[in-house]
């Protein structure tokens, strides 16, 4: 369990908060039928996905850029699943879908009760891997943005997590010691293992389905931080 003290808790976003996949697949339904991409919705996402994960991991490690990182996930998809489509057209989708993505709004089952839960005893914060031009979007358009005070995403921060620094950045913005925190997130590499470094305490909402681990406490449901915190 938690140690006393805690005054602060971190909040990944996407995944975690923000239902990226749910939101994604509805981008994509919007953007490939306006320009004609005629493949099975459920066949492309089924192959996006572990392919987006593969890059988020690669653009973490600062092995591709952004602009590779939109560009070659869907270049591998459709190449994967068969689907003839030009470069020209695999850039304008590239586009339309971050365009289009922070149009949809849908949180993660129970978000919104945690965080009115959590609002009156803690400090609520952001840490994002997340591109700044479209986190406060997703923020603003599922109207969970006042909950938080500080919002740090890797842009702004110069790195990605697990990278220290983007976890010092907001331990100072927030001005709070890291073993009065706690990260709560998705990803094990990213925001369990990235915080705990740093000191903080850490709670790993597992949302992807990451393999049992001992690092931590794992919910599979937001709704449990209410009988933890």
């Amino acid at each position: 369990m938690f140690e006393n003290g805690v005054t602060n808790i971190f909040f990944d976003l996407d995944h975690t908060l923000w239902d990226f996949e749910k939101n994604s697949a509805l981008t994509f339904q919007k953007i490939l039928a306006q320009n004609s991409v005629e493949v099975v919705l459920e066949d492309f996402l089924g192959v996006y996905a572990p392919i987006n994960l593969e890059y988020w991991k690669l653009y973490r490690e600062n092995r591709v850029t952004k602009t590779e990182l939109r560009f070659q996930r869907l270049r591998r998809t459709f190449d994967t699943i068969g689907a003839t489509v030009q470069d020209d057209l695999i850039h304008i989708l590239a586009h339309e879908y971050i365009e289009h993505l922070s149009t949809f709004t849908h949180l993660v089952p129970n978000a919104v009760e945690v965080l009115e839960y959590l609002s009156p005893k803690y400090r609520l914060h952001i840490i994002t891997n997340g591109f700044q031009e479209v986190q406060e979007k997703k923020l603003i358009g599922s109207n969970i943005h006042h909950y938080f005070d500080q919002i740090i995403n890797s842009e702004m921060a110069g790195v990605k997590k697990p990278h220290p620094y983007i976890f010092e950045l907001a331990l100072t913005k927030a001005n709070v010691d890291p073993k009065n925190t706690i990260m709560v997130g998705d990803s094990l590499e990213a925001d369990i293992l990235g915080a705990k470094n740093m000191g903080m305490q850490v709670l790993h909402y597992n949302s992807n389905g990451e393999p049992d681990h001992d690092h931590c406490i794992t919910i599979n449901n937001l709704i449990e931080i209410k009988s933890i915190l």
